[in-house]
């Protein structure tokens, strides 16, 4: 058992080198600065401002050790609280991404209402600004917070654009993006049509929303059955583990390796399952 969690360190020590020679496409190798805005980003996707990359980390590294000293305490297999330990550290980042998702489908229900509202106020005679702190006044509950920070940036430095960018930030969404550059565009450049694209724009996202609803609901009972049964061998396993027999089973080279292989077989096909059910999502394209 030493002698093979001896080699699978080494193995994996040698290919960490080997790929270091190899830099990712562009030329550019992956900082932690990329890594801590990248955590950020997720974060105020999430609705987590106050999310910090260390956070993640020690939420990781607890989850990490509590699982592989509970799971070696109950089965007594060191690769196995091994292979759950591993899963448990990758919770913390599988969770922000799950809040992430179910925030943007949560604005996308209201970003045609907040788009409408915006439109309104501007055929009412207000300006841009104006129209974008009433939404944080009227608006849709899950956007207020947001466009009332709006209203105190701009209140504090009067800066539209600098305001505009922070709302982009706090907002974290392609949607917002979107609106967000449109009406930046307007007011830099001047234009009579703003009224007109507002239209269309809430028009598309409805469109985009009933389509989107459509398909989760049709998809949606497939993507949980095949989740069932992927987590269904590892819970037997769990409880098979339990039992002397089993565990010396489980503690043999053979037993080592078929852990091993089953692992990777069922990271593989939970990535192609996320892969085949996944839907088209928008890319912020003017982040």
């Amino acid at each position: 058992m030493a002698g093979i969690l001896l080699g699978a360190c080494l193995g994996a020590g040698l290919c960490s080198i080997w790929l270091s020679f190899w830099p990712p496409k562009g030329g550019k190798r992956v900082t932690k600065n990329r890594i801590s805005a990248g955590l950020r980003s997720l974060g105020y996707s999430a609705g987590l401002p106050a999310l910090r990359p260390w956070h993640v980390l020690c939420a990781s590294t607890v989850a990490f050790l509590f699982t592989g000293m509970l799971s070696l305490a109950l089965s007594g297999v060191p690769v196995l609280a091994a292979i759950l330990a591993f899963a448990a550290a990758c919770s913390p980042l599988l969770l922000l991404r799950m809040l992430a998702r179910r925030r943007a489908d949560s604005l996308r229900a209201v970003w045609p209402e907040v788009v409408d509202h915006i439109a309104s106020a501007l055929r009412a005679g207000l300006s841009l600004p104006e129209a974008l702190i009433q939404v944080g006044e009227k608006g849709p509950l899950p956007l207020r917070e947001p466009f009332r920070g709006f209203s105190r940036d701009f209140q504090a430095s009067g800066d539209f654009t600098h305001c505009l960018s922070r709302l982009k930030q706090r907002l974290a969404d392609p949607v917002a993006d979107r609106v967000l550059e449109a009406l930046r565009l307007t007011r830099e450049v001047g234009g009579s049509d703003i009224g007109t694209l507002l239209a269309t724009l809430s028009s598309f996202l409805r469109d985009d929303l009933r389509l989107r609803g459509e398909l989760a609901a049709r998809q949606s009972w497939t993507v949980n059955a095949a989740r069932l049964a992927l987590c269904a061998p590892w819970l037997v396993l769990i409880l098979m583990s339990t039992r002397e027999p089993a565990r010396l089973a489980y503690n043999s080279p053979a037993g080592a390796l078929l852990m091993l292989a089953g692992a990777g077989i069922s990271l593989l096909a939970y990535r192609v399952m996320l892969a085949i059910a996944r839907l088209p999502r928008d890319e912020r394209v003017f982040a």
